[in-house]
């Protein structure tokens, strides 16, 4: 009995998490820009702009000559929020229960920009009390949702032999050693939620002996 129980938790846990995950690309609601930024701002000035004390909250994302993005958060009662607001973006709660960081945004608003992330960028994170957080961009990911608005759909690697469960590619893009996932659509074939577009970065790795190395040249 208690092991029946237990599967249909999971069977339970597992649908919602499918719900919430779809819920997140799937914008059936027509929502217009409010324009772009003609410059970007330096990252002390966006730094200081997004502060509010709060240590424990991301507060601000920032990739050099590519966006500065205020970070809003989900309501608590609604994991499948994200923003319908230009110049931000939203923070996934669901991935922060697994160590890690999601940041979403519909592609017909700041998610356009990421479309710019290219390997190798490097991605500022700034919390409410000004900690920085430095990524470096690892991975560019691209699937076609082969039922775009089914919570069950599977997905089709568009650089690879590859089709995921909606389950299997969201432990593909949110489980494992902490790291930071940028998440939005693909627009396609006249379909906004024709497929999905992640872009994954991992903490930047300080060379300590280079950085020891500097500071004695400087002494």
């Amino acid at each position: 009995m208690t092991l029946n129980i237990q599967t249909a938790r999971n069977a339970r846990s597992t649908s919602l998490l499918l719900v919430i995950f779809i819920s997140l690309f799937y914008n059936p609601i027509a929502t217009q820009a409010m324009g772009n930024a003609a410059t970007l701002p330096g990252f002390a000035d966006f730094s200081k702009s997004v502060q509010n004390g709060d240590a424990g909250t991301l507060r601000g994302v920032y990739v050099a000559d590519v966006f500065a993005l205020p970070v809003v958060q989900q309501p608590v009662s609604n994991a499948g929020f994200v923003s319908n607001n230009e110049g931000v973006t939203t923070q996934f709660g669901m991935a922060s229960q697994y160590g890690n960081i999601g940041l979403l945004a519909h592609n017909n608003l700041s998610g356009k920009s990421f479309l710019q992330l290219t390997i190798g960028q490097e991605v500022r994170l700034v919390y409410g009390n000004g900690k920085t957080e430095v990524f470096v961009i690892s991975e560019v990911l691209r699937y076609q949702a082969l039922e775009p608005t089914s919570p069950y759909s599977s997905f089709r690697n568009q650089d690879k032999d590859e089709t995921l469960t909606a389950e299997q590619m969201f432990k593909r893009v949110y489980f494992g050693d902490r790291h930071l996932t940028f998440q939005t659509c693909i627009d396609a074939n006249g379909n906004p939620s024709w497929g999905r577009l992640f872009i994954i970065a991992v903490p930047k790795v300080t060379d300590v002996g280079m950085d020891r190395l500097s500071l004695h040249g400087q002494q």
